[in-house]
């Protein structure tokens, strides 16, 4: 039998200043308005989140992100699959309560509050080394897949007893690595991929790529990185390659090409593993 097409998650912030698209979705109305747009062109898990983890990002307070994520949380749930995208217990078990069904931890801590949601919850560990504040300041690893994939093995193992049976695992791409280590994650995901544990990856957007296709336009080595709205072709290249490494869901913020890249991807993998 075919294997299923990897799930695509649309990226759906509801915040002033994410790198990519910070403030589009802030009001309650045009982010639920996004949401569904997302599941129409095939996102099968909406991941909310109100509070930015991109590169020297400040804390927000505890009460501005539950305002901002959990009624957006209960307008969609009723019509998509949800996760909230949060490392504060608080706001994960109130974005729960109003119907998340997937918790997608950027601190791989929170497995427990996940397990006391109950049946049907599942937990996305992702790897990041330090805090947003500090992350991107100098990232430093002996062997970054070894590392990544331990720990993720480990923070992987550990949800699983706690009681959760729907175990993601995601190395984290921007979060603390430099564009080196960034690479190195991707060509060897099949590490992480051969923990047993179902591999997310999020690429999208994101500056590593900004500055591989600015080198791909010319070998300028003071070119300014490609800016951020027109990085489609490399997040779906990424993507592609992730997907093709065995990765079963792609974060992503343009959906609807994501989605048929998926599909062709598992149309390649049916022909290479033939029933």
């Amino acid at each position: 039998m075919a294997r299923p097409a990897p799930l695509v998650m649309g990226v759906l912030n509801v915040t002033p200043d994410s790198f990519s698209d910070g403030g589009r979705w802030l009001d309650q109305d045009a982010a639920v308005a996004h949401g569904l747009a997302m599941a129409a062109d095939g996102a099968a898990i909406i991941d909310v989140g109100g509070e930015s983890t991109r590169p020297g990002a400040e804390p927000v307070p505890v009460e501005e992100e539950l305002r901002r994520v959990v009624p957006v949380v209960e307008a969609l749930a009723p019509e998509v699959r949800v996760s909230i995208d949060t490392r504060r217990a608080t706001v994960a078990e109130a974005a729960l309560a109003a119907g998340a069904t997937l918790l997608n931890d950027v601190s791989a801590s929170l497995a427990e509050v996940a397990a006391a949601a109950g049946p049907g919850v599942g937990f996305v560990a992702m790897h990041m080394q330090g805090d947003p504040r500090t992350m991107q300041v100098d990232p430093r690893y002996d062997d970054v897949v070894a590392e990544v994939v331990a720990f993720l093995r480990a923070r992987a193992e550990a949800a699983v007893a706690a009681g959760l049976e729907e175990v993601w695992v995601d190395p984290g791409i921007g979060f603390g690595k430099t564009l080196e280590h960034n690479l190195a994650l991707l060509a060897d995901l099949d590490r992480l991929v051969s923990t047993g544990f179902p591999v997310v990856v999020g690429t999208s957007r994101k500056g590593f790529l900004g500055r591989l296709l600015a080198e791909a336009d010319g070998p300028d080595p003071e070119a300014d990185p490609v800016p951020v709205e027109e990085r489609l072709d490399g997040s779906l290249a990424s993507a592609t390659w992730a997907m093709w490494q065995g990765a079963r869901m792609i974060r992503a913020h343009d959906v609807g090409p994501t989605v048929r890249a998926a599909a062709l991807v598992a149309a390649m993998e049916d022909e290479r593993c033939p029933r």
